[in-house]
This record gives structure tokens, C-alpha cells and sequence, in this order.
């Protein structure tokens, strides 16, 4: 049996369960959607898709059940389930969506986006942007909107801050395990060293690493800062997390209740990023307490260092340059 068949299974195996447990799926009840997501029910992407149902439950005639936890899946799973048609509406990681359309690895590239306003501008602005969430409408889910999930810098437990890739020379530094992040660490100076997310504080502690790269949530939540005192705002990476929906469910539903679900994602997002801000404004300040120090830096050789990745990127193909140049057209 095929690993997409194995997961097509399962799905029909959950929802089974899910509904002898008198939970209605989409295709028991038309108007009562299953959303899923792999956080708790503190995150802020939990917020965020809890507002979106409560907002359409109070509009339209639709009922939702939202499952958090990963208890539907993980990314792929959920994405197999919505494609299926099984599974109503799901929040994904970008990277995730790679497989169905590589364009989506614009994402992951390094420096796609350059500041938090070149990210946000382009995110609601672009038209590239919606190019790309409406590319799978053939493989059976589109994407309507998206969350923040921050920026990615690095932090090391040398002192100081890490303005060129000269002073990640000879540092070894976590990375995750896709090849794209572990090229960029590389080309930004550093040895990339792949790990899982449970093994850095240990590894940060024992000098088995030097430094690692993420956003600053981890630093209190995670402890990191315990270790690692210097905090670089090299911004290298934002990625965003995308909420897509069956094109089974989309069709559905009127033109008037897909705009009203377009507008609530607005919503969404807002209630969402409110919640973001306090978590990263409580690890910053708790990191301060424990001693950590953050840099703002001159990004341009960071830039430089990863333009070969961008380079490739755009000449895998037209669309992928026309997007990447579009993107860019956003920069202040």
C-alpha cells in the first residue's frame, strides 16, 4: 500500500471514530466543520482559529468543532485529510505545502523577506501571495489566509553579537533538518548542525552546539536563554503559518459566506497577532532578567551570503522568479 493510501486510510479511520463519538464530520452534516491544528489551546494559532469559527457560527448557519493538539495529524496528514475533502479546515506550515506546489518553498528561502514590514506588506498586499494560495485548488484545498509566527535569528552562547558571517566562523549552529535551512546556516558563515527541537538546551549546555536560530519564544518558554546570552536579529527567515480549506467545503458555501470567511480570517489574524506579541514581549523581557543581551544588526552581509539561494530558487522557474521579484517589490 502507498504511504498516501496508508494515510487516506487512517483518515477515514478517524473521522469513523470521530463520529461514533458524536462528533459530525462534513460529510455527516454539510454545515458542521471539523478544523484542526497541531498546537495547545494556549497558542496563539488556537485563538486565532477559535475566533474564525465563533465569528461564522454567529453569521452563517455553520457549527465547528476545532482540534487542537495534533489530534487529527500532523501537517501532512491534516493536508491529505483536507484535500480528501474529510477534514474541513486546517492550519499547516508553509513548508508543508511544498509538495504540492515548490513555489511555496518562497517561504522558507532565506531573505525572501528582508523586515517585519517588507513581511507584513507583502503578506497582505501581494498578489503573488494569493497566486500561490489558490495553486492548489486542483489538488482539492486552497489557502485563505495565514498567521504570524515571527522571525528567525540567531542566538549563541558566545558573547556578542553576530554582524557578518565571519563571526559565526567555526560556531556550530541548530539548525532544522530541511536542506534549505541547513544551506542558509551554512552560507550565513555558520556549520549547520540539524537536530531535533528537544535536543538544543541540552546540547546548548554541554557546548555540543554553540548557538541555534529561532524566534525569541524560545529563549523564556524553552530556557534558552539560561544558556545562550547573545541574541543577533539576523531575521533570516519568516514563515508563516497558512489555514486552507477543501475546495469541497469552499464550493459549498455561497459567494457571500466565502467572502464573509475571507473577511473573519482578518479577524483571525488580529486575535491571533494580539496574543504573538504578548508571548514575544514576555520572553523578551524574561530573557533580559536572565542576562541576555539582543543585537540589532546591518543584515547586508547576511543578505549577500544567501543570495545564491535566491538565485536558484527563481531559476527552477518563470513563476518562482516572477514571484520572488514580486515579493521584493515590497521592500521599503
Amino acid at each position: 500500500m502507498k504511504p498516501i493510501k496508508k494515510i487516506l486510510v487512517g483518515t477515514v479511520l478517524t473521522v469513523s471514530f470521530l463520529a461514533l463519538s458524536g462528533c459530525s464530520g462534513s460529510g455527516l452534516d454539510p454545515n458542521h466543520l471539523l478544523v484542526a491544528h497541531s498546537h495547545n489551546e494556549n497558542h496563539p494559532v488556537n485563538v486565532g482559529m477559535t475566533y474564525l469559527c465563533d465569528q461564522m457560527e454567529a453569521s452563517t448557519d455553520y457549527t465547528f468543532s476545532v482540534y487542537p493538539n495534533g489530534q487529527l495529524g500532523g501537517n501532512e496528514e491534516m493536508i491529505q485529510m483536507v484535500k480528501a475533502g474529510v477534514l474541513d479546515i486546517a492550519k499547516v506550515s508553509s513548508s508543508s505545502l511544498e509538495q504540492f506546489n515548490p513555489a511555496y518553498a518562497i517561504f522558507s528561502l532565506p531573505y525572501t523577506f528582508q523586515s517585519t514590514e517588507h513581511y507584513f506588506r507583502t503578506m497582505e498586499e501581494s498578489e503573488a501571495v494569493q497566486e500561490i494560495f489558490r495553486s492548489t485548488y486542483d489538488d482539492g484545498f486552497i489557502a485563505i489566509g495565514w498567521f504570524d509566527s515571527g522571525s528567525r535569528s540567531i542566538y549563541t552562547t558566545k558573547e556578542g553579537p553576530c554582524e557578518t558571517p565571519d563571526d559565526l566562523h567555526g560556531l556550530k549552529i541548530r539548525t532544522q533538518g530541511s536542506p534549505t535551512s541547513i544551506e542558509m546556516i551554512n552560507n550565513m558563515g555558520g556549520a549547520a548542525t540539524p537536530m531535533s527541537s528537544g535536543e538544543v538546551y541540552t546540547s546548548l549546555q554541554q557546548g555540543v552546539i554553540d548557538g541555534a536560530e529561532n524566534n525569541e519564544t524560545v529563549l523564556v518558554d524553552d530556557g534558552h536563554g539560561e544558556v545562550a546570552k547573545s541574541y543577533t536579529y539576523t531575521q533570516h527567515q519568516y514563515t508563516p503559518d497558512i489555514v486552507i480549506i477543501s475546495v469541497e467545503t469552499w464550493e459549498s458555501m455561497t459567494e457571500a459566506e466565502q467572502q464573509l470567511l475571507l473577511d473573519t480570517m482578518d479577524g483571525a489574524w488580529q486575535a491571533h497577532e494580539e496574543k504573538w506579541l504578548e508571548i514575544v514581549d514576555r520572553n523578551i523581557e524574561g530573557a533580559k532578567e536572565m542576562g541576555v543581551q539582543f543585537y540589532t544588526i546591518d543584515k547586508t552581509p547576511f543578505i549577500e551570503a544567501v543570495a545564491s539561494q535566491q538565485e536558484a530558487f527563481c531559476a527552477e522557474s518563470a513563476d518562482n522568479a516572477r514571484y520572488f521579484n514580486d515579493f521584493l517589490s515590497y521592500v521599503d
